[in-house]
């Protein structure tokens, strides 16, 4: 009992960057638990070791079972986890990342707060999405057509490249099996991209429902910034597993994704793009101390030290 509160949490500096940790780990059919500050993941073929902090998200899918020590050190070492369906492409549960600042939610917050400001952030989205084209200016409906052209000039692009036919986006949410081989791919691909972004922005501290494009949904800021990077990273990966055969299309489309997202550096870049977009400058994550910096607001946003009795200051 006592040794649980005794055990403190790792200090920011002791921790990865996000940007340095590997993409995610998919486990399905396992017990996951916890040897010092590692995660184990234990099946009919023995045990294996993964470092905690390592870890972008671990993704859990059907047959796992996890300890409470294991989500324990997880964590304290800032690794989000979500609990996904078959294949990965169906997401459950999410597990609380580590989150030390509300710096980058509070400039989340007064964005979107501001429908004028909303809708330069989601101009912004897709000035990512359109490095050659400029969207001031354009409304959203017309917005929403460019991203769909792009999205089905990416289809048709992906297929003369592969060789793989491709007929439309056919997406059976309760029945993966049923979609062929391109369709399970981006199905499986777009799931991952979900989890990998959920997990960048929790680790961020940001607001998973607070979205710009997206809305009405609990993890919309996660579609967000999801979609930045599905057409040069996630179809591409499902086409080339697809081009590979009809049977475990999921399996590989995960290990090519996984690959594409080392390669490119996607979670530093991830990381990159949501400070800009949200105009932040980090200023509140460098403190040199890894205490967790509290205050409470005073009169004009102003800052005071929290952990102390105000009702002994002396007002004049």
């Amino acid at each position: 009992m006592t040794s649980v509160s005794r055990r403190g949490a790792s200090s920011p500096r002791e921790l990865a960057r996000i940007g340095d940790r590997l993409s995610f780990v998919y486990l399905e059919r396992c017990t996951v638990h916890r040897d010092s500050n590692a995660i184990t993941a234990e099946d009919t073929d023995g045990v294996t070791h993964i470092p905690s902090a390592t870890i972008g998200t671990l993704l859990l899918g059907p047959g796992t079972r996890i300890t409470h020590q294991a989500m324990a050190v997880l964590g304290d070492s800032g690794a989000g986890v979500a609990w996904v369906g078959e294949h990965g492409v169906r997401f459950y549960a999410g597990g609380r990342a580590l989150t030390r600042s509300s710096g980058l939610v509070e400039a989340q917050a007064t964005a979107w707060a501001n429908r004028r400001t909303r809708l330069e952030v989601a101009r912004a989205m897709y000035r990512l999405r359109f490095p050659d084209e400029d969207p001031v200016g354009r409304t959203r409906q017309e917005l929403l057509s460019m991203e769909g052209r792009r999205l089905k000039d990416c289809y048709k692009r992906e297929s003369a490249r592969t060789g793989v036919a491709w007929h439309r986006r056919d997406y059976h949410r309760n029945d993966f099996a049923a979609g062929d081989a391109p369709n399970q791919g981006v199905t499986a691909a777009a799931q991952c991209m979900y989890g990998i972004a959920h997990a960048v922005v929790a680790a961020l501290g940001c607001s998973p429902g607070l979205g710009f494009v997206h809305s009405g949904h609990e993890r919309s800021f996660v579609l967000d910034v999801a979609d930045f990077y599905k057409t040069d990273i996630a179809i591409p990966a499902a086409f080339d597993a697809a081009a590979e055969g009809g049977e475990d299309v999921a399996a590989r489309t995960r290990r090519m994704l996984r690959d594409r997202i080392n390669e490119t550096g996607l979670l530093d870049r991830c990381v990159r793009d949501i400070k800009n977009l949200l105009g932040y400058d980090g200023t509140r994550d460098t403190a040199d101390t890894p205490q967790d910096r509290v205050t409470l607001l005073s009169d004009g946003d102003l800052p005071v030290e929290s952990g102390r009795n105000h009702g002994d200051e002396i007002i004049w």
